[in-house]
């Protein structure tokens, strides 16, 4: 089987032929790097996710990133954190070598080079996190800053408009999660074996509550714009603040968290599975590609 088919790729399309004189062993340096930044992005949100339905097992609320990584200092919370801190840098430095040495094979046209901003972009918040967490190990608390840097956008000139633009795109891109999530497209990113073909509901569902969390942010920072009001955005948190306060709001915020549980595990598999295309041995099999094979052999 050809890489094209295990990634469902037109074997006469750029992308294919971008891929067809590349040796995967000038590559293979940067598989450990995206697996320990996919490893790092799942113990987040197995952080937040578990310490959230903990806490409203016990009557308490859902809690944001920060909120979630404070309540994990001292003892082997602080070692937990630090494991954060160096995934969550893995995870930045990931998504930067995979937008200069373009290794899903993208290339430079205009939806290339959409994919590969928006590598930057997430590899820019990761950042963010990782920072945070370094905050907490030195004892400071930086919660409040990225409130404060939107405080600043918004006073500016066009501040409205610009919050109002990123709050859109980042809607967008809630909606590109549900995407991948409807159409399974994320199997044709992993390694058939055991483990990526038998958990696919897990997967699916811990998409989806990925991307109607970041819609929600978007949500909440399109309505910042429109009230010139920093406090009105926020991230994870926010996002749960925002649910509970709806009908049924406890359950909602609850079957969240177990969807981003789903999401960890996304993230975790990934860390094991995930094929990288300029690094994949020619002839690897996707679980997409296997269970195309299996529904053709079906139908003879």
């Amino acid at each position: 089987m050809s890489l094209a088919d295990s990634l469902s790729l037109n074997p006469g399309s750029r992308r294919a032929r971008r891929l067809e004189d590349v040796n995967p062993e000038d590559f293979a340096w940067s598989i450990p790097i995206m697996r320990a930044g996919y490893a790092g992005r799942g113990l987040v949100y197995l952080v937040v996710a578990g310490v959230s339905l903990w806490s409203i097992l016990h009557g308490g609320q859902a809690e944001g990133t920060s909120e979630a990584m404070q309540s994990l200092q001292g003892g082997w919370g602080t070692a937990v954190i630090v494991l954060i801190a160096l995934g969550m840098f893995a995870y930045a430095i990931w998504r930067l070598v995979d937008c200069i040495w373009d290794l899903e094979a993208y290339g430079r046209g205009a939806k290339g080079l959409v994919a590969r901003v928006g590598m930057l972009v997430t590899g820019a918040a990761h950042l963010g996190i990782g920072g945070l967490a370094v905050t907490l190990l030195i004892g400071r608390s930086g919660g409040s800053s990225g409130r404060q840097m939107l405080d600043t956008v918004l006073q500016n000139p066009g501040g409205q408009l610009a919050v109002g633009v990123a709050g859109l795109l980042t809607i967008g891109a809630g909606g590109y999660y549900l995407h991948k999530a409807l159409t399974e497209e994320y199997r044709d990113h992993l390694r058939a074996n055991s483990v990526t073909t038998h958990m696919n509901g897990a997967l699916k569902a811990g998409l989806a509550a990925q991307g109607v969390v970041i819609g929600i942010i978007g949500m909440l920072v399109c309505y910042a714009a429109l009230q010139a009001n920093a406090s009105e955005a926020g991230g994870l948190g926010s996002a749960f603040d925002w649910l509970q306060g709806q009908v049924y709001g406890r359950v909602l915020v609850g079957m969240l968290c177990l969807g981003l549980l789903g999401f960890a595990l996304f993230c975790f598999v990934n860390a094991g599975y995930r094929i990288i295309p300029k690094a994949a041995d020619r002839g690897i099999e996707s679980v997409g590609a296997r269970l195309r094979q299996a529904a053709r052999d079906a139908a003879i």
